[in-house]
């Protein structure tokens, strides 16, 4: 997840002269404006931000779908969108931290993280928390209460816009966790294990009582090793897993090793570090997570 971490801090230098140059050169004054503009890590939070802004400020992201946010390598127009920003929106949960590292060096916008006051859950062998809160909906309901949260304090103007729409989130959040609940009960309790490359539904495995396992814990980790491709074909074997997944993300060639020496198929494709294309049916964190159950209850009851 480190990588290129010293790199990224030297470009940072640079950066920073060119943003700051930029916005003392500029000699037209600045026009008065409704709500916020706001910028963000990656796709999953900018839905969620989305839904709370409605039509009052802007939201983009920085962090292309497709692309994975644990090792994403920031470019020049990257630092310019936040340093032109209100405040930067990121997961937290160590997910971020060299890109906040560095961005905190070219720019003075405030760096808010979202998952505040999520119980984290350890990565397996580290110290790190495992970032992937926001694939369960009771975590994000805590994601949306912390916006609203510092959101009004920065535009207290638009408070009664932005309460109203994290409410009607929340409700549609509640009831996609009653839901999930009523989806699981398809699947026999000893059937309910998720186990595909990136070990990324712990959260969601928490709340809705599902093992879960990876080849890795996490993606910056990825290796696909012959003893961790044995490890986990064990792991099948003994549980009499029914099937296996993988990630929209992820070379799908690692799960393909994994099933074989298993003996097991795979159930399909699941999102965790992104929503969905256009046209994919997954284009939002809702409809991402009720494709992801979809496949898990296809594949396992």
């Amino acid at each position: 997840m480190f990588k290129l971490k010293v790199l990224l801090i030297a470009l940072s230098v640079s950066f920073l002269a060119l943003v700051g140059c930029s916005s003392e050169d500029s000699s037209t004054p600045a026009k008065e404006k409704e709500g916020l503009e706001i910028i963000t890590s990656f796709s999953v939070l900018n839905d969620i931000i989305s839904n709370v802004i409605g039509d009052r400020g802007t939201v983009s992201y920085i962090i292309p779908i497709g692309e994975e946010p644990h090792e994403y390598e920031p470019v020049p127009s990257d630092y310019r969108k936040v340093s032109d920003s209100d405040v930067f929106y990121v997961n937290g949960l160590d997910l971020e931290e060299w890109l906040e590292s560095v961005v905190s060096n070219v720019t003075d916008t405030d760096i808010v993280s979202l998952s505040d006051g999520v119980t984290p859950i350890p990565l397996v062998g580290d110290d790190e928390a495992d970032p992937h809160a926001w694939l369960s909906p009771k975590n994000v309901i805590i994601y949306v209460e912390n916006l609203v949260a510092d959101i009004v304090a920065r535009d207290p103007d638009g408070e009664e816009i932005y309460r109203q729409n994290a409410e009607a989130y929340i409700l549609e959040l509640e009831e996609l966790d009653a839901w999930i609940q009523e989806q699981v009960q398809l699947i026999p309790q000893e059937q309910r294990v998720i186990i595909l490359s990136e070990n990324a539904f712990k959260y969601f495995g928490k709340d809705y009582d599902f093992h879960t396992d990876g080849i890795w814990e996490i993606n910056s980790l990825e290796e696909g090793t012959p003893q961790q491709f044995a490890r986990l074909a064990e792991i099948i074997k003994e549980r009499n897993v029914p099937a296996v997944f993988v990630e929209t993300t992820v070379d799908k060639r690692y799960m393909e090793t994994v099933s074989k020496e298993a003996g097991v198929s795979i159930a399909g494709e699941v999102y965790t570090d992104a929503v969905g294309k256009e046209g994919s049916g997954a284009e939002t964190l809702i409809k991402m997570i009720m494709h992801n159950v979809n496949i898990f209850v296809e594949g396992l009851k």
